[in-house]
């Protein structure tokens, strides 16, 4: 393979490259190269939405772990990250969440001027085709599709009817701008296959501009003073260069990218020179500022055979593929409610998903037969942990450290929200469903009870972010417009650049991070 040359080299498919790799090449002028260090998303698993969980710990997962965590006994938990076209999109429950339109003004308020919702909401309609049609809020044409549950299991009907009768009030649409309450989500599917970022790639593939290159690792960014100029990778056993005429473009998420910077030296310097990294850029905020949610499980058993248990019977995949319907069409996270803890806060702190079936975040021994999980998350996480590298080999898995529940903020929203799922399972409606109380199981009652409980099984909810954060502070690692502070040619593109986590799943920000990426880097070079 020869040495590429691109004017614009994007490194990572995942939410934000994909989008951001696709926009840049329908502009002819400019050759826009991609760089993944998965493969295609060709593989059944990826396509069928029951199937995700088969797809973690696999060759498509970079397969993470975090460092010992000091809030939950010193545990490692599991911090999954997609490592194949589409990125964690193709590996993750399909979940269509934007987060609170306040969570954006925030980082404007920041500094960070044009982040606020009605400057991203564009961006938003865009990335989406919107099975409900166009509205003020939603967009149709884009190419990742957005729709409702094509069969819903009848325990997640069951668990909106309880959350209202727990007082939650009913709501169609989390991402119309009023997120409280309950309801069925909607999912990144298409006529019930996932739907992920690698969508965009089939037309920007048919574009004599565009070139995407799997199984390519970035290993090192190549600086001529302080411009990046290009990059170098590893590809079928060799290395390889690639040379930016103008730009490269950091799309590897909340972890690789700020890996990258480092082993590039760039980044907190004294860090640097003890792992022997020549410090390129001293830019102390690199990898600092890693925030997650976190959450855990609340289940029961289940009194009636209706869970996603027999999902994998060979009839299930027969109806699946003969109707793209039955427990195999599900995402198995189907409902949800967002709650405020606070009167006085302007977003919701806990976010609450419903799953038919016995789930976990972490290694947990799960019984047989049917039962249904409660996931309460706190969302508005005041913990704040880092990344760091381990060593100088760009190969060798950096230290991931969020700081689980290190903030005692955390650990009582997070024990409210068990409360309130507690609450809601014992509403009438789960009356003829509901058997006995697997987690934390009923012998746990008292707060000190329950906060062991949640430091033995808490885990994070594989929504990292923060790690190369937008603002004007020292700290701050790209400016408004996503350029490295105090280099040229070099931007990020993903959700390292949140200044502080969206109150929802992250996906859906990372499309429109990708999306208005490509319209500031298009502007700058008009």
């Amino acid at each position: 393979m020869d040495a590429p040359e691109a004017d614009f080299i994007v490194v990572g498919a995942g939410s934000a490259g994909c989008a951001l790799a696709a926009r840049l090449s329908e502009n002819g002028r400019w050759r826009v190269l991609l760089l993944e260090a998965g493969g295609p998303d060709e593989h059944e698993d990826v396509r069928i939405p029951g199937r995700f969980p088969n797809l973690l710990h696999t060759e498509m997962d970079w397969d993470y772990r975090s460092v010992p965590q000091a809030g939950l006994n010193g545990r490692r938990v599991p911090v999954p990250r997609g490592k194949v076209y589409g990125g964690s999109s193709s590996i993750n429950s399909m979940v269509y969440q934007r987060g609170h339109p306040a969570c954006f003004d925030r980082w404007a308020a920041l500094g960070n001027e044009g982040w606020a919702y009605a400057d991203v909401l564009p961006f938003f309609r865009r990335s989406q085709h919107q099975q409900r049609g166009a509205s003020r809020h939603h967009g149709v044409g884009g190419p990742v599709h957005v729709s409702d549950l094509r069969d819903p299991n009848p325990l997640s009907l069951v668990f909106v009817a309880a959350a209202q009768q727990a007082g939650l009030r009913p709501n169609p649409d989390f991402n119309d701008g009023e997120q409280e309450g309950c309801g069925l989500i909607q999912v990144n599917q298409r006529d019930g296959e996932r739907s992920s970022a690698a969508a965009y790639l089939p037309a920007a593939l048919a574009r004599p501009n565009f070139r995407a290159i799997p199984f390519a690792q970035v290993t090192a960014l190549e600086f001529e003073g302080r411009r990046c100029r290009g990059l170098r990778f590893l590809h079928e056993g060799r290395e390889r260069q690639a040379r930016a005429r103008r730009e490269v473009i950091l799309c590897g998420g909340a972890i690789n990218s700020p890996q990258l910077l480092l082993c590039s030296g760039v980044g907190p310097g004294q860090q640097l020179r003890e792992l022997g990294i020549a410090v390129v850029h001293d830019l102390p905020g690199v990898g600092h500022n890693l925030r997650d949610h976190v959450e855990a499980p609340v289940s029961y058993h289940c009194t009636q055979p209706v869970t996603l248990a027999a999902k994998n019977d060979p009839a299930q995949l027969e109806r699946y593929r003969r109707e793209r319907s039955g427990l195999l069409s599900s995402s198995n996270a189907e409902a949800c409610a967002f709650m405020r803890l606070d009167e006085d806060s302007d977003v919701p702190e806990l976010q609450l998903h419903f799953a038919p079936n016995w789930s976990a975040l972490d290694d947990l021994d799960l019984p047989g037969g049917h039962g249904f999980t409660f996931h309460p998350g706190v969302v508005v996480t005041h913990s704040v942990g880092e990344l760091r590298l381990q060593s100088a080999d760009p190969l060798a898995p950096p230290l991931i450290d969020p700081a689980l529940l290190q903030d005692e903020r955390d650990l009582r929203a997070l024990l409210a929200g068990l409360r309130l799922s507690r609450r809601i399972a014992a509403m009438p409606a789960f009356d003829p469903w509901r058997g006995a109380e697997f987690l934390p199981g009923p012998d746990a009652q008292s707060d000190d009870e329950l906060i062991d409980y949640l430091r033995q099984v808490a885990s994070t909810v594989y929504h990292p972010a923060g790690t190369c954060r937008m603002g004007r502070d020292p700290l701050a690692v790209v400016d408004g417009r996503l350029r490295l502070r105090g280099l040229a040619g070099l931007r990020v593109a993903d959700a390292s650049i949140m200044p502080t986590l969206v109150n929802a799943n992250t996906n859906a920000a990372c499309l429109m991070i990708g999306e208005k990426a490509a319209d500031l880097v298009l502007a700058d070079h008009a």
